[in-house]
């Protein structure tokens, strides 16, 4: 009984997409844009229906949340009812919730205190799965247009909405083949974030990273101790000692919440690593980072590369 109950549920409403509606765009430029972000399957039939009665001239520029099968009569009531003005603002790959908070803070005239009330928010941290005591690694890096009057929750739930709905349903599949929580995917994603600036090393240390955990090693991650240190800086073989869930040289398996806002294109490193023999690596010139596969390498490599810094720690 309780089986076929669950089976008769209706699926669950679709995660809004907030979506842009620029002045004085054309009605094909904005029926393209919702087809764009997933709202409409046909821009011809939204068009159509637009054009009775010139309601297309009615439409108010502004940000709207949308969500994805929606009527395309409902949608175009919406987008002529309106909504207030909204203020750009942008959140950044890579991010951490004290450098972000207190820009949207400054930029929206709200108070701090507010945005890490609402980033504390029980019910969001539970709809996103973290197990972490904030939202850290779930505020979307992307452009954002926030309505004028929006609450710091409100601005905090219209990044976790365009998370989620970034977040492909292909993925959900392949946590399962990798033995890992969505949860777990955004903490290792956001490592590689902080770890590895060149997208063409990501899936790289993505694999050292999936390595060193299959095989019971500590990640030894540097980016997760200067998280710990509340300041981004250049290390030293004393900083490596910071008591910390978040740092990996000293606890073993992932920390308990996100580092950062990661990237798409870190939470798809995360996801597909390459399979390799590398567990080690060190950063180079450039941004890039040299891999090897045994310590003796490794150590190898690092005096090549950092010749006359001995204080550097030879871990990782």
């Amino acid at each position: 009984m309780v089986l076929m109950l669950t089976a008769c549920e209706a699926p669950p409403a679709p995660q809004a997409v907030w979506v842009r509606i620029p002045p004085c765009d054309s009605l094909s430029a904005i029926a393209e844009s919702l087809k764009v972000n997933g709202i409409i399957r046909s821009p011809r039939s939204f068009e159509r229906l637009a054009r009775i009665g010139k309601k297309h001239l009615e439409i108010k520029p502004s940000v709207y949340p949308l969500r994805p099968g929606t009527p395309i009569g409902k949608l175009l009531a919406e987008l002529i009812r309106g909504r207030p003005d909204a203020i750009r603002t942008h959140v950044k790959d890579g991010v951490w919730l004290s450098e972000l908070l207190p820009e949207l803070s400054s930029t929206l005239t709200i108070p701090v205190e507010d945005f890490w009330a609402a980033a504390r928010d029980s019910a969001l941290r539970a709809r996103v799965g973290t197990e972490a005591e904030t939202l850290e690694g779930y505020l979307y890096p992307t452009v954002y247009y926030i309505p004028i009057n929006s609450t710091a929750l409100g601005v905090v739930q219209q990044m976790v909405d365009t998370f989620e709905a970034r977040w492909d349903p292909a993925w959900d599949s392949r946590l399962d083949s990798l033995g890992l929580t969505s949860a777990e995917t955004v903490v290792l994603a956001s490592i590689i974030e902080g770890e590895a600036p060149q997208d063409v090393d990501r899936p790289l240390v993505s694999s050292v990273y999936h390595n060193r955990l299959s095989n019971g090693l500590r990640l030894q991650a540097d980016p997760t101790v200067v998280y710990a240190l509340k300041e981004r800086k250049r290390l030293f073989n004393k900083d490596y000692g910071v008591e910390s869930e978040y740092n990996t040289y000293q606890v073993s398996g992932l920390p308990q919440g996100p580092i950062c806002q990661p990237s798409t294109a870190s939470i798809v490193a995360a996801l597909y690593p390459p399979m390799t023999d590398y567990y080690y690596f060190v950063a180079a010139e450039g941004g890039r980072h040299i891999f090897s596969q045994t310590y003796s390498q490794h150590l190898a490599t690092i005096r090549r590369t950092r010749s006359g810094r001995s204080n550097l720690s030879l871990e990782r």
